[in-house]
């Protein structure tokens, strides 16, 4: 018997959204899809036991872009999905921000959320609807959770804020931000923004709050209603006792090391002598009631914690010696690869990162193979973070998660300021080699890209630099908002908020915090904050290169446009691509054409440019009877030689018309590939064009080229006739014609 459907919508923004559950994965521990016009996501969420010997907390969470949910067959070779693309790893984050710091602290046994795109109409994007899906499966599963939470897109067309739009909005808007959040709190924010100013973005984050509120209450409708009772997880709890033993024994040394300014390896190296310390005080071998290893650590860490959160709080001193409001001390070079066609280096402090920029075609653009509208990125940012960058030694397993995600980040936080394809039409990858890491290589990424675009003469509109904040709090209240967090800030901190954009405004925003959310007070007042840091790294930035370079590095392809009748793109492809693939052979050159007739020729070889160039306007032009062109011969038949004049365009040399005497054979006045230097007797209807090398070898006039071509064109046809049928009668009315014609 089938088993009952539940059904519940509400409206965000102008759109109903709708959870549906109860007859799907009835053996997942909660199952919802959530829907928005004909946009579908699938979530389930599943409980397990408990890993031995684990110390985190196992959450996983994947997103399965399926093909079939917009009516498409991957166009991988198997014709199947493979490993998750670039866009299912950002959902699957996105998804997971969020989830996170509502599971209870110190729980451990596995929890696995998996969503799949049911349909996707082109219209509704996916990842919001993920995020609440996942969210729904867990509220009515039997897995313990402090959600629910909601998630909302806010985008800003004519200076309107809209609610969830649609992929054609988001075409018209400068906003797009990505907020979820609990009823009392933001969770996390994504944006993409094109300069939007700091009120704006806080405009932007509270309402976007407020619009969760009616996703929100519905969960909590559908808990009370359909919810699984809660099971009992496995929490690990701390030796309270331990705890305060390591704490009092370790706080005069902690506060000792940390009163001088530490680079990371001389806290991670001072650390790592006072918790072997701790070990060797609380470990006594041989004692049956001393404490494990395990749990010395796990105090000395808790103690750890406490004791530099409360420097910051009570003291403003943080680890490394700096004030709050302190940035690291900055430098940057450009122009470091002499191949390269831009690179730039950014140093803070111990983060240190190389960006290499590259330039190509149009055509090299990347093509996408997913759900969205979509089709091609002529921008792209690709991220690496080496093992060797924090002093460690792992296997190279190809793209993680975090690269993905940290790419997509500087990508967003740059492409606003990129030049639009119709003023510099070249495909811009940059990459991202963070050589060391100590705090924010992702915005260290932004500052370096940012030098490598300028260094490589790409105009962009304007200069864009990130920074990371945090925040520390405590449980009375207090908090501290920090800039430019270090790696050590990040692990003991409850923020890490990224912000990059020109002095103009925000161009992109990323937030993850382990507490339970963030008042718009608090992101107010980091945003601002931010603000002051972004314009005193930039003033360090501009330092090392004040402006793009005004022409492009000599390795770099110079890219010529040119445009033609779209009639004529046919002409210029030629049968199967055999004219255009000739024409790059022979000139050393890169020719893309678009659908309107513009072509884009790219070369490092300014002759082999040239000439394309010349080529491909040629197709512009059309031919004038009485005027004289110099072509090659591409076609040899009895009756006469066909001459190429233009791209596309041939005409016939009747054998009558290839010389002042007569001419038994084509074959004695030219061969395959010979120039024949021609005049343009008739054009016929048709196009057919009629050409007479006897009028140039005796300086015919275009008058008397015409006249004397009426003749042989009577001759000539009766040739070319003959000429087809292979009969000697067809050279002998050519050559009576062409004879009359001549003297007339």
């Amino acid at each position: 018997m089938k088993p009952e459907l539940k059904r519940y919508s509400t409206t965000v923004g102008t759109r109903v959204h709708t959870f549906e559950t109860g007859t799907l994965a009835a053996q997942a521990g909660g199952a919802v899809t959530f829907s928005a016009g004909e946009s579908t996501v699938f979530a389930a969420a599943t409980m397990g036991g408990v890993r031995d010997g684990i110390d985190f907390f196992p959450l996983s969470v994947d997103f399965e872009e399926r093909m079939y949910a917009g009516g498409k067959i991957p166009g991988s070779f198997f014709r199947r999905e493979g490993r998750a693309n670039t866009d299912a790893i950002l959902v699957a984050r996105l998804t997971d921000r969020p989830l996170r710091p509502l599971f209870q602290h110190g729980m451990r046994n596995e929890v696995q959320v998996i969503m799949y795109s049911f349909s996707a109409d082109g219209e509704n994007p996916l990842d919001i609807l993920a995020i609440n899906a996942a969210s729904a499966a867990i509220m009515i599963s039997d897995i313990p959770w402090a959600g629910p939470v909601g998630a909302v897109r806010v985008g800003r067309v004519n200076g309107e804020f809209v609610i969830n739009p649609t992929f054609a909005e988001m075409d018209a808007s400068d906003l797009d931000l990505r907020l979820a959040g609990t009823k009392d709190a933001i969770l996390m924010v994504e944006c993409g923004a094109s300069e939007i100013p700091e009120d704006v973005m806080v405009a932007a984050l509270e309402l976007g709050h407020k619009s969760i509120q009616p996703i929100i209450e519905l969960q909590i409708q559908m808990q009370a209603e359909i919810g699984k009772p809660k099971r009992e997880a496995f929490i690990e709890t701390a030796n309270e006792e331990l705890q305060k033993k390591v704490f009092d024994a370790v706080n005069q040394r902690m506060n000792e090391l940390l009163d001088k300014p530490l680079s990371k390896g001389e806290f991670y190296g001072g650390m790592d002598e006072l918790q072997a310390a701790m070990i060797a005080e609380f470990c006594v071998e041989g004692d049956a009631a001393a404490p494990s290893q395990k749990d010395v650590k796990s105090a000395f860490s808790e103690a750890e914690h406490k004791i530099v959160r409360e420097r910051i709080l009570g003291m403003g001193k943080r680890p490394d010696g700096r004030a709050p409001t302190d940035i690291r001390p900055i430098w940057c070079e450009v122009g470091l690869s002499p191949r390269a066609h831009g690179t730039g280096l950014f140093t803070r402090g111990e983060t240190q990162v190389l960006s290499f920029a590259t330039l190509g075609t149009l055509g090299e653009a990347q093509e996408l193979d997913n759900l969205s509208p979509n089709k091609e990125k002529r921008y792209m940012h690709h991220y690496s973070f080496p093992p060797f960058s924090t002093g460690e030694v792992k296997m190279l397993r190809g793209q993680s998660r975090r690269e993905v995600g940290h790419g997509a980040l500087a990508e967003r936080a740059l492409e606003p300021v990129i030049p639009a394809a119709e003023s510099f039409p070249y495909t811009i990858r940059v990459v991202s080699e963070a050589l060391s890491s100590n705090g924010s290589t992702s915005m260290g990424s932004v500052c370096g890209s940012t030098l490598a675009l300028m260094d490589a003469g790409v105009p962009i509109k304007a200069p864009v630099s990130g920074v990371a904040m945090g925040l520390i709090t405590d449980e009375t209240g207090r908090y501290q908002i920090l800039t430019d967090i270090q790696g050590t800030e990040d692990h003991l901190g409850d923020m890490d908020f990224k912000v990059a954009g020109t002095a103009a405004g925000i161009t992109a925003l990323q937030m993850d915090i382990k507490i339970s959310g963030l008042s718009a007070q608090m992101m107010k007042e980091a945003l601002a904050q931010a603000h002051t840091a972004r314009m005193s790294i930039m003033e360090k930035m501009l330092e090392a290169i004040p402006e793009s370079r005004a022409d492009l590095k000599p390795h770099a392809p110079r890219i010529i446009t040119v445009r033609i009748p779209i009639d004529k793109i046919g002409a210029l492809i030629g049968p199967g691509g055999k004219n255009i693939r000739a024409l790059q052979e022979e000139t050393h050159t890169k020719i893309d054409i678009q659908e309107d007739g513009t072509v884009y020729i790219a070369s490092t070889d300014g002759e082999g440019a040239k000439i394309a160039q010349e080529r491909v306007e040629g197709l512009s032009e059309s031919v004038v009877v009485g005027n004289i062109y110099t072509g090659k011969v591409v076609r040899i038949e009895a009756f006469g030689a066909f001459v190429n004049l233009l791209p596309g365009m041939d005409g016939l040399v009747h054998i009558s018309q290839l010389a002042s005497e007569r001419v038994n054979s084509v074959e004695d006045v030219c061969a395959m590939g010979d120039e024949l230097t021609v005049m343009v007797t008739d054009v016929d209807p048709q196009g057919k064009i009629r050409l007479s090398r006897q009028a140039v070898l005796e300086g015919w006039s275009a008058e008397e080229a015409r006249e004397k071509d009426k003749g042989g064109s009577r001759g000539g046809n009766g040739g070319g006739r003959g000429g087809d049928r292979g009969g000697r009668g067809g050279d002998r009315g050519g050559r009576n014609g062409g004879d009359r014609g001549g003297r007339r």
